[in-house]
């Protein structure tokens, strides 16, 4: 396999643009809690802790799903031979060393938690995604704590906009988490997950889905509400909210798994870019 088709098997087996993702929440949580940008070490390194944790997660998932994506995913790096076990193993080591070694360098609260987010990053992988709804909070709980490491790693334990904001993050993975097990009914049979749709109805994981957005479009007018964040920040919520509302509504009209992915990830997309224009807004 040449460097390139090799690049692209790591890049699939990390699924980058999470633990990019991941890495900028919790800048994200640094600036929210100091009202400024911090300092660049601490920006670079809360990051990276973002990134490797979340990305050691990413790479232990796929070892514990093998036999699962041998069936339901089978171009997947591990199940397609593009990676190796092994690669797979050595490869979560680096990342949660390299994780944890950042975290360390911002303090040993910082180490702790970042240590709390990769055990229950560990745990869902092995053990955790087939209790349905409980392993949802697990992944919503992970996303959560960027926002609230990035508070913690700059000393600011309790700020109350960082916690709503960690709070916002856990309702809308949470709602992600329900649809997805909405859309993927088939694949969660041959592990026999105890999903929402698999216990309850496929309608009512949706529904319950849809709730859950409308909370986190609630909760997004708090920060503006209390005065911890002014005009504009609203000028970036409220058209955010109205594209989260209009991709539940999308989630109801869902006929096929495909078009529930599509979905869910201009949720996602949304999300990220609504994270993307708070930093900048708050650095101009």
């Amino acid at each position: 396999m040449n460097v390139r088709a090799k690049a692209r098997a790591v890049h699939d087996l990390v699924k980058t643009e999470l633990p990019l993702a991941a890495g900028t929440c919790v800048v994200a949580g640094q600036i929210l809690a100091l009202g400024e940008a911090p300092n660049g070490v601490d920006a670079v390194l809360g990051f990276l802790t973002g990134f490797f944790v979340s990305g050691a997660a990413m790479i232990s998932n796929d070892y514990f799903d093998l036999e699962v994506d041998k069936v339901n995913h089978p171009q997947r790096p591990l199940p397609s031979r593009r990676i190796s076990i092994m690669e797979t193993v050595v490869m979560t080591v680096l990342f949660t060393i390299a994780g944890l070694v950042a975290a360390a360098l911002l303090g040993v609260q910082s180490l702790g938690v970042a240590g709390l987010i990769w055990t229950v990053g560990i745990i869902y992988n092995w053990r955790g995604k087939d209790t349905g709804l409980p392993g949802n909070m697990m992944v919503s709980f992970s996303v959560a704590m960027t926002f609230v490491f990035g508070g913690i790693s700059v000393g600011e334990i309790g700020s109350g906009l960082v916690l709503t904001f960690g709070a916002m993050a856990f309702i809308f993975d949470l709602a992600e988490e329900i649809a997805g097990g909405a859309t993927d009914l088939e694949g969660d049979a041959m592990r026999s997950v105890r999903s929402l749709a698999r216990s309850r109805g496929k309608m009512f994981a949706i529904r319950t889905s849809c709730l859950l957005l409308a909370a986190f479009i609630c909760l997004t007018f708090v920060p503006y509400m209390t005065g911890w964040l002014g005009t504009s920040y609203l000028v970036l919520i409220v058209p955010t909210d109205m594209a989260v509302g209009y991709f539940a509504y999308g989630l109801l009209k869902i006929k096929t798994p495909e078009e529930g992915r599509r979905v869910k990830r201009l949720l996602y997309i949304t999300l990220v870019v609504f994270v993307v224009a708070l930093i900048v807004s708050r650095l101009i």
